[in-house]
C-alpha cells in the first residue's frame, strides 16, 4: 500500500486534474443541462465505470500494449470520435421530441458514458503515465494500482457530482421553457459533434 504522503499528493494531483474540465466532464456538464440531475449522474458512473475498466487494464499491461500500438490508437481514438458524433446526432434528433429530463432512460445514458470512456485513449494513457509515477518499486505493485485506483475513482465521483448538483439547479431553470429546453438540447449536441470531430482530428494528425 503506498505511504500516507503518496496518497494525500496523489489525492491533491487528482483533485486538479479532474476538476480542469474535459471530454468525460463536458459530457457530464452537456447531459445534466440537457436532461437533468437523474441523466447527468447516470452518465457520471458511466464516465468513472469506464475509468474503473481502464484502471484494470493498466494494471494487468493490457493499456501499455494498446498505447504501444499506434494502429490500436488511432481506431481507438476514431471509434470514440465517431461514437460521439453519434450521440450529437441522436440528441439533436430528440430535441424536437422535448425528452422530460426525470423520465430519460438512465439505463441507456450509463452505457453511453461508460462507452464514451472506454472508446477514449487518452484515459489509458493518462492511467500509464499518471499512476506509476506513486508507485514504489519495494511493494507489491498491484495492490498499489489498486488503491491509487480507488483514490482516482472516488476523487473524480465528487468532482463529477459537484458539476451535476451546480448544473442541476442551473438546468432546472433553463429547462422550464420549452424554447430554452430546444436550445440546450442543440447545445449538448454541438458539444458532442465537437468533442467527436475533435478526437478524429487528433487521429488523423496521428496517421
Amino acid at each position: 500500500m503506498p505511504a500516507l504522503p503518496t496518497l494525500l499528493l496523489f489525492a491533491l494531483a487528482t483533485l486538479l486534474l479532474t476538476a480542469t474540465p474535459g471530454p468525460g466532464v463536458l459530457y457530464v456538464a452537456a447531459r445534466t443541462l440537457a436532461q437533468g440531475r437523474r441523466a447527468g449522474l447516470a452518465s457520471m458512473f458511466g464516465i468513472e465505470s469506464g475509468e474503473i475498466v481502464w484502471i484494470i487494464a493498466a494494471a494487468t499491461g493490457v493499456a501499455a500494449l494498446v498505447s504501444a500500438s499506434l494502429p490500436a490508437l488511432t481506431v481507438l481514438r476514431l471509434g470514440g470520435g465517431a461514437y460521439l458524433v453519434f450521440l450529437g446526432v441522436q440528441r439533436w434528433r430528440e430535441v424536437g421530441s422535448l425528452v422530460v429530463p426525470d423520465r430519460a432512460p438512465a439505463g441507456r445514458v450509463f452505457l453511453q458514458g461508460m462507452i464514451t470512456q472506454l472508446l477514449n485513449p487518452k484515459v489509458a494513457v493518462f492511467f500509464l503515465a499518471f499512476l506509476p509515477q506513486f508507485l514504489n518499486p519495494a511493494r507489491p505493485i498491484a495492490l498499489q494500482f489498486g488503491v491509487l485506483g480507488v483514490v482516482y475513482v472516488a476523487t473524480a465521483i465528487v468532482v463529477d457530482l459537484s458539476y451535476v448538483l451546480a448544473l442541476g439547479a442551473v438546468g432546472r431553470r433553463f429547462l422550464a421553457s420549452r424554447v430554452a429546453q430546444r436550445r440546450v438540447g442543440r447545445l449538448s449536441s454541438a458539444t458532442y459533434v465537437a468533442l467527436g470531430l475533435a478526437a478524429g482530428a487528433s487521429a488523423a494528425r496521428a496517421v
